[in-house]
């Protein structure tokens, strides 16, 4: 009806019964309050808004304006900021605060006031969390808005690092990095600072040198208790795998020359360098920062006793001198990679120790010549005739003639010992080569050495994805070119709740010291068996005739002839393992090869390429950048004997041939060469769910005339996401070999660089803290060449160049800490 209309006697449409006076209306309050207070109301009506308002008690006093920020979208790992505002005009807020009122629970890092914090949760696609906004006014009124949180699946959001060959520590924009452990810091508070000038002593109480594989073992934030979800105080137990000499004295070490002796307090400073750390670190106000003082501090060396357990505990093999039943060692050395078991102990592991026992000239003839079978397990194990040993040490006359811890590394037979080993040091070498189990929690606890996983050139050992009721499975790669991957399968079902056992070591003794030892073979159908290393099984037996086997513990001992005689897979130097949480599909890094020991003729399936990557004029033949491999067991059983395997991706620079070199497509973004280090996100944070980040770390020396060594992020698929691949491998005379592969689909940006080390450095070892927001990595042998103007000058100043361009410092392997400005999870 029009407003003009009227009907007689009738009603109105309100125009004749209206209020004429000038009062305001309903609809001009609304519109004036609306218009100056631009609340978050959505799309309501200026109505709709006053009903609210009144039923907030508007009617009598005026209620707060609230603002929540409105929508925004972000990925999971991402710290989210919830920021809203609130004013009132006649009285004062006295209370404002953020609660969530649907999507997946979420953790507030703070709720304090109108600001609220939280990272952005895991999602498998894209999820709406909506939060509440409130807040009151001293006479009671209450406002509340709402704002809706998007979250996206986490992705890899930084700008890859270029390569570059800086004397620094280079981190994605967005990132900062700061030295938290470096060689010779104190782990006492009565041990003085480091004077890094070669005259420092009593590395029992220091860091070590050439930071490795590590763990973090969080604590509770009082006492010495195991918090696992502790991001704030924790333990890191740290890999020492060798020294770079040199530094550790004034000017070099002295009585290296033929028929000299080294100094006892040299040689000492150099052993005490090598093995572990524990230590005790917190992050404050300021930072994180190591407790030099703390009672968990600890330093494990190669003069540290240790005890055997498993299979080869009292073999005639370990008997010594010093350990005449064979069950007892002193220390560990040339500790590389590592393994975190879920019952929060540490595994650290044995590689290259071979290199530091003397052999005399005639020994061979002492042991009973070449067909003697220590003298075969001993050249297999590369321990030649003749050998010196790294540094000397066996050389030192001690002051106490009953100390033979250093006539221990000469293991030369003495002829007028018994037989038996127990007079001299012939078996010593066979203490070497094992993993070792370590209680972080308990630094008065003895390591215990895990013969059942046998004996090599250990990198690491970790563990598979932990099923209630299966037997959980080890893998391990032996790091030499041409050795073999393994796996160690438990005889004990796994039982959840040993994870919390307090007795960590007895539960190693219940899942380590038992079980099977396999060796990989890898099959050009892109299948592989695990084959058993049992003795009395196939061709492990007294009759074998390249070396007849005598029992288990021999079995293991020399775990590398029995991979020879089983048919295992000759790989290009088989380093980390580590495992996805989610899929529970092994990757396994493959450094490198070259022509010498792997020639045109010698490609197969799992270790296909054969070509040359020049180094300045120099070639490099064979495979000098390396691929990381990857398996699924079948059933997805850690339990199972065959698996499923492709090659992730080719190691390789951007510019080379993308048909036969640069397989997987690499670019400047991610181009790298000699993978190493390998690690997963913890599956405590979104970096380690859905689709965990995968760390790949780099030790190379075929791609440094480009760049110094690095660390990329990926996210990576699944084993057969590819296909299979003909590559056209090349000899040094022109002559071409066909060989096929199963390639991996090209990561594309799922795979970039996020770090680019100091000079002459490797980049290994790598954790974080529970949330994922502090990741700690090593930078091991920065500056390793020394240089030509010694002592004066250095080929490396780094950790002093990362805060100082013109620092002139000794280099010092270190522990950095690399955190993200905005408090997210590192690499999201």
């Amino acid at each position: 009806m029009a407003d003009s209309e009227m009907i007689p006697g009738g009603y109105s449409d309100g125009n004749v019964d209206t209020n004429r006076s000038n009062n305001p209306t309903l609809e001009s309050i609304v519109e004036k309050r609306y218009s100056r207070r631009q609340t978050l109301f959505g799309g309501m009506t200026a109505t709709a808004a006053a009903l609210f308002l009144s039923a907030c008690g508007e009617d009598k006093d005026e209620a707060p304006i609230v603002d929540s920020g409105g929508a925004r979208s972000t990925s999971s790992g991402k710290l989210v900021t919830l920021k809203g505002s609130a004013t009132d005009a006649k009285g004062s807020i006295t209370s404002s605060a953020w609660t969530q009122v649907s999507g997946p629970s979420v953790t507030f890092l703070s709720n304090s006031g109108d600001t609220a914090t939280f990272i952005a949760p895991s999602v498998a696609s894209s999820t709406d969390f909506v939060f509440h906004f409130a807040a009151q006014d001293n006479g009671g009124n209450t406002t509340t808005a709402d704002s809706t949180v998007t979250v996206a699946p986490g992705k890899l959001d930084f700008t890859a690092v270029p390569k570059n060959l800086n004397d620094i520590v280079t981190v994605p924009a967005g990132y900062s990095v700061t030295v938290l452990y470096r060689l010779g810091d104190p782990i006492t508070a009565a041990t003085p600072a480091y004077a890094n000038n070669g005259t420092d002593g009593n590395f029992a109480q220091r860091a070590g040198d050439h930071h490795d594989g590590m763990t973090y073992f969080g604590l509770a934030a009082t006492g010495n208790a195991r918090d696992d979800l502790s991001s704030t105080r924790g333990l890191l137990a740290i890999n020492h795998e060798n020294i770079t000499q040199r530094y550790l004295h004034p000017n070099g070490p002295t009585g290296t020359g033929t028929g000299q002796s080294r100094p006892e307090a040299e040689a000492i400073k150099e052993i005490e360098a090598h093995g572990m750390s524990v230590i005790e670190i917190a992050r404050g106000a300021t930072g994180w920062s190591y407790v030099q003082g703390s009672a968990l501090n600890r330093r494990i060396t190669p003069l540290t006793p240790m005890v055997f357990n498993g299979p080869v505990r009292g073999s005639t093999q370990l008997r010594t001198r010093f350990s005449p039943d064979g069950t007892q060692g002193r220390g560990t050395i040339n500790n590389c990679a590592n393994g975190t078991m879920p019952w929060g102990s540490y595994l650290t592991c044995e590689e290259n120790w071979v290199g530091y026992f003397r052999r005399g000239g005639t020994d061979n003839a002492a042991r009973g010549g070449a067909t003697a079978k220590s003298v075969i397990s001993l050249n297999r194990y590369g321990s030649s005739q003749g050998a010196s040993g790294n540094y000397g040490w066996s050389t030192v006359s001690p002051a106490d003639p009953t100390n033979s811890g250093f006539a221990r590394w000469n293991v030369s037979v003495d002829p007028l010992a018994p037989a038996d080993g127990t007079g001299d040091f012939r078996n010593e070498i066979n203490q070497y080569g094992w993993v070792v189990e370590v209680d972080p929690y308990d630094p008065t606890s003895t390591p215990r050495k895990r013969t059942a996983l046998g004996r090599m050139n250990h990198e690491g050992c970790w563990p598979s994805k932990m099923v209630e009721g299966r037997k959980p499975a080890f893998y391990m790669g032996d790091d030499a070119r041409g050795e073999y991957l393994y796996k160690f399968v438990s005889n004990t079902p796994w039982v959840a709740a040993d994870a919390n056992n307090t007795n960590r070591l007895a539960m190693g003794d219940k899942y380590l010291d038992a079980g099977t030892l396999y060796v990989a073979r890898f099959d050009a159908t892109g299948q592989g068996v695990w084959l058993p290393l049992v003795f009395g099984q196939g061709s492990l037996t007294p009759s074998n005739a390249a070396y007849p086997f005598a029992d288990q513990a021999d079995v293991l001992i020399n775990a590398r002839l029995a991979a020879d005689a089983v048919g295992a897979t000759k790989m290009d130097r088989p380093e980390w393992t580590t495992v996805n949480p989610k899929t529970g599909e092994m990757y396994l890094t493959l450094t490198n090869n070259n022509a010498s020991v792997r020639p045109l003729n010698g490609t197969d399936a799992a270790n296909p390429r054969h070509y040359n990557d020049p180094k300045d004029t120099t070639a490099q033949r064979g495979n000098p950048n390396g691929h990381i491999l990857r398996l699924r067991e079948t059933g997805d059983s850690s339990e199972a004997t065959t698996f499923q395997w492709d090659i992730y991706t080719f190691g390789a620079g951007a510019d080379l041939d993308a048909t036969n070199i640069n397989i997987s497509g690499l670019d400047a973004s991610n181009d790298f060469s000699s993978p190493d280090g390998l690690w997963f996100s913890r599956p405590t944070n979104p970096g380690g769910l859905v689709n965990p980040l995968m760390w790949i770390q780099t030790d190379d020396g075929a791609y440094t005339d480009v760049t110094n060594c690095m660390m990329l992020a990926a996210m990576p698929g699944v084993v057969g996401d590819g296909g299979v691949k003909t590559i056209t491998n090349t000899g040094a005379d022109g002559s071409t070999s066909s060989q096929q592969t199963f390639a991996g689909k090209a990561p594309g940006s799922n795979l970039r660089r996020f770090l680019v080390g100091p000079k002459e450095c490797e980049i290994t070892g790598i954790d974080s803290t529970p949330d994922g927001r502090t990741l700690f990595v090593n930078i091991q042998h920065p500056g390793e060449d020394v240089g030509t103007n010694f002592p004066t000058s250095f080929s490396s100043n780094w950790p002093a160049s990362q805060t100082s361009s013109s620092a002139v410092s000794r280099p010092r392997s270190a522990t950095i800490i690399i955190t993200k400005d905005d408090g997210g999870v590192v690499g999201l």
